[in-house]
């Protein structure tokens, strides 16, 4: 089971990945996987713009080409962009000139919005060491986390993906939010009560 804070040790082992920012504006990083989806995105955008913040979204390359008016609306809303492969790939399933091929595919749709972006994060966290060292290679920074909401599991309780934010969030945290179906359900519930408690707490939004 993946823990809702990234252990110590993990960070340390994977040291040439990003898992948080430190800083001392008391600053905090939310980001959102696997959009841009027409049932979601839009209500995160919504929700975003009413509490006048910015994210960072690892957008996934078919998404994009599928749903482009959505991804120029997070653009139009000052929003960062990172890669999140094109098809969504499983890493340690995929060859690593299929995986870099896939990353590359997914950078040519995100340029044609005359975006640059050298921001990475792998579908699942997970990538074999070799797609690692050619994606550190050709200048992406792998974005990990620090805190994982858990949005995704559909059976966790909505209270449980709130304590998974709220608990474990520090200065300089990076969470993971996903803007997509399965989580869609827990994120209505969570997304604005947890923003409220993390300003109430002091925390500032920042982005990429």
């Amino acid at each position: 089971m993946i823990p809702a804070k990234t252990p110590a040790l993990v960070s340390r082992y994977f040291k040439n990945y990003v898992w948080n920012k430190p800083n001392t504006e008391n600053r905090i990083y939310l980001t959102f996987d696997d959009g841009p989806i027409p049932e979601v995105t839009p209500w995160v955008l919504e929700v975003l713009k009413q509490y006048g913040i910015t994210a960072t979204f690892f957008c996934v390359g078919e998404n994009i080409s599928k749903h482009p008016e959505i991804f120029r609306e997070i653009l139009k809303q000052n929003h960062s962009i990172g890669n999140h492969t094109y098809n969504h790939l499983k890493g340690w399933k995929t060859t690593t000139e299929n995986y870099l091929n896939n990353i590359q595919k997914t950078q040519k749709v995100i340029n044609e919005f005359k975006v640059n972006t050298s921001l990475f994060r792998p579908p699942y966290g997970k990538m074999t060491s070799a797609q690692s060292k050619a994606i550190l290679n050709l200048g992406y920074d792998v974005i990990m986390w620090s805190v994982l909401s858990k949005d995704y599991n559909y059976k966790l309780p909505a209270q449980k993906v709130y304590d998974n934010i709220i608990n474990n969030t520090t200065s300089g945290s990076i969470i993971v939010c996903h803007d997509n179906v399965k989580a869609y359900k827990n994120l209505q519930k969570v997304l604005p009560k947890a923003i409220e408690t993390l300003l109430e707490k002091g925390f500032r939004f920042g982005k990429f």
